[in-house]
């Protein structure tokens, strides 16, 4: 486990380009004034039977924004944080009562843009020992956890469309179980995927 933890930190440095959920459509053109609003997750990476997961959440079906989809803990920056990685780990406490003292940052992807209008900072951390999940009431549904080595394998990802404002829009996805992995927790996996193939 600390072997592959250790891989993770080493292939982060000095990562890729930014991504976007409008990757998989080059003919929408977005304004270059648009004005996007700093945000982080955290990619959180623990021990469960001896391998590396990844920890996610599925939001709650009565979220007015991306209700019942897989997420992981993160959101906007606010004024009281040091930093965007800051932020991340504020959120994750927040939303799954991970502990800030528990998590050893190991480095982040480049930013992503969402359709909501937020530059997303994906922050990756190491959770060096269980915890008490609490998800957040009315806003975290649930807390689960699938293998790295699963989410990180380009194989599983998928490429569907559905017509949004009119227009088709093309993005990855990720079955995994019971759960459908899509839009930009997907494509932010894609990034981490493509930066641990990195040899």
């Amino acid at each position: 486990m600390l072997e592959a933890i250790d891989n993770v930190q080493r292939l982060l440095v000095g990562n890729g380009l930014p991504s976007s959920d409008f990757d998989l459509n080059p003919e929408i053109k977005l304004p270059a004034e648009r004005k996007l609003r700093p945000a982080a997750v955290l990619i959180p990476i623990i021990e469960k039977q001896g391998e590396p997961h990844i920890i996610l959440t599925m939001r709650s079906s009565a979220l007015k924004h991306h209700p019942g989809q897989i997420a992981f803990p993160g959101g906007k920056l606010d004024e009281s944080d040091a930093s965007i990685e800051d932020a991340a780990l504020r959120e994750a406490f927040e939303e799954i009562g991970l502990p800030r003292e528990k998590v050893k940052i190991l480095g982040n992807l480049p930013t992503h843009e969402t359709v909501t209008g937020f530059t997303v900072t994906p922050i990756v951390g190491h959770v060096m020992s269980d915890f008490e999940e609490i998800p957040e009431p009315g806003e975290v549904a649930e807390v689960f956890t699938a293998p790295l080595a699963f989410l990180t394998e380009s194989k599983n990802f998928q490429v569907e469309h559905r017509r949004w404002r009119g227009q088709m829009r093309y993005y990855y996805t990720i079955p995994y179980g019971p759960y459908y992995i899509w839009g930009a927790t997907a494509r932010m996996l894609k990034m981490l995927s493509e930066t641990l193939a990195v040899k």
